[in-house]
């Protein structure tokens, strides 16, 4: 059991100190939107997780906020944000004020950076997958589906139960039940 415990700790270690960026959803439609590899972009994109974000500028969810007794609106909430988002708090997703949605369209680093937030506002691929920069090249993913490589080393995650747990639980206001096999199989998108 030690053994086991020293090795979790050593991987998330190696994990944390690779210093592994967030890419955006945008990122894995190039190679995971074709029906021959699985076409698990379009899956998403028609999925509750892709409207996540969105969610929080509901009527519902001001509500939510108000009765809370919070003054932020729901999509300014790190309460709710975290659960909307890509890697809210982990080097992903940035609650940002209006200044930084306005930028000069010439400016390639703040457009870049834009992208990237946008890409990052709502449940995303790297939200169950890990942050895709060291995985994201198609070299990179070839060789893991060949098992050259294993997939923890480069940050991707084999998402499961636990993954999903860590926003479908009890904190959730809106939280009912979270069967995890039944909905597993709504979002499952192998490759095929």
């Amino acid at each position: 059991m030690n053994k086991i415990i020293i090795s979790v700790f050593v991987l998330a270690t190696m994990l944390l100190a690779q210093n592994f960026e967030y890419v955006g959803t945008v990122g894995c439609k190039m190679c995971h939107n074709k029906d021959a590899t699985g076409a698990q972009f379009s899956k998403w994109e028609s999925s509750t997780h892709a409207n996540a974000f969105e969610t929080l500028k509901s009527d519902q969810a001001a509500k939510i906020v108000q009765e809370k007794g919070i003054d932020t609106h729901a999509w300014e909430t790190p309460q709710c944000v975290k659960c909307h988002t890509t890697g809210f708090e982990n080097g992903g997703y940035e609650i940002k004020d209006e200044s930084f949605w306005s930028f000069d369209p010439n400016d390639k680093a703040a457009k870049k950076s834009v992208k990237t937030m946008s890409g990052l506002q709502a449940v995303g691929c790297e939200a169950c997958h890990g942050p895709g920069s060291k995985y994201k090249s198609k070299k990179t993913m070839v060789a893991i589906f060949n098992g050259e490589i294993d997939g923890t080393t480069v940050g991707l995650i084999n998402p499961g139960e636990d993954t999903c747990k860590k926003c479908h639980n009890e904190n959730s206001p809106t939280f009912k039940s979270f069967v995890f096999d039944e909905y597993w199989d709504k979002i499952a998108h192998p490759i095929p």
